[in-house]
């Protein structure tokens, strides 16, 4: 597929949107930025919620592709969230059938399986066919973006590839994030890939760096092209050290989605 030139993104306020307002557009993208806040130094961003279809459709009018990553990134109440993530998303794909939007990127989440139990060290990587096994509303939520797609490809023919992300910061923060830690840098890899590919139909595919403590199986990442220069390794003695390696039987040792699974934080931060 040849790259595409103007890209939506969406959640360009937030954590990973901030990280690839910076990190996309060396990749030859130009962005169209979208968030229900300001975006900071981006007077031209349009301030929509995933509620207003009309400033959706406009949004994605003449756009050759569409990174979504808004909507709420922790555990809310079921209201909120099917506003923002299930209703939101449904809206996102409404506006690019009606606008002719052929490839969408969704931003899935580890939290879709989160309550898959982690491989042990000699087992085999979680799969990206593994049943559905969401932690929270909030993981559901993913659960639901991921069909949705499948359906909008069966009945539209709108490709998209779903990433579930693990964690995208500068740097891991936790135990549990050697294992999921996706570098901003490679995230960046990871949607070019994904905005690039040719024929990816519906693609599962799981974004994590490329983790020497990695839980995932980024073989459907690779397929597209993505090569990921990564791992959390370089830092794990530090975090180790500082965490201390988690309680056996407890969430995070048992657990793809962790703490999310007995205890997720809450939005807002």
């Amino acid at each position: 597929m040849t790259a595409p030139r103007t890209v939506l993104l969406t959640g360009a306020a937030g954590g990973v949107g901030t990280l690839m307002r910076e990190l996309l557009p060396p990749y030859g993208y130009e962005l169209r930025l979208l968030d229900v806040a300001p975006v900071p130094e981006a007077p031209d961003a349009i301030v929509a919620d995933l509620a207003d279809r009309a400033a959706l459709r406009e949004a994605v009018r003449g756009v050759d592709a569409i990174v979504h990553l808004a909507g709420i990134s922790l555990e809310a109440d079921f209201e909120k969230i099917m506003a923002a993530n299930i209703a939101g998303t449904h809206h996102l794909y409404e506006a690019a059938r009606e606008e002719g939007v052929r490839r969408v990127v969704f931003a899935s989440s580890n939290h879709a399986v989160g309550f898959t139990r982690r491989p042990r060290e000699g087992e085999p990587p979680v799969p990206v066919d593994t049943p559905h096994r969401p932690d929270t509303f909030y993981g559901l939520s993913k659960c639901f973006g991921e069909d949705l797609a499948q359906l909008y490809w069966d009945l539209h023919g709108i490709e998209t590839v779903s990433l579930r992300i693990g964690s995208c910061f500068p740097e891991p923060t936790s135990v549990r994030m050697l294992s999921m830690w996706l570098s901003p840098a490679d995230c960046a890899r990871l949607l070019h890939a994904a905005l690039t590919a040719e024929d990816v139909a519906h693609t599962v595919v799981y974004g994590s760096s490329a983790n020497t403590r990695a839980w995932w199986d980024l073989s459907t990442a690779r397929a597209l092209g993505y090569a990921p220069e990564d791992d959390s390794e370089v830092y794990a003695e530090k975090i180790v050290a500082e965490k201390g390696l988690p309680a056996e039987g407890s969430p995070d040792d048992l657990y793809v989605g962790g703490h999310f699974c007995a205890d997720p934080p809450r939005w807002p931060h």
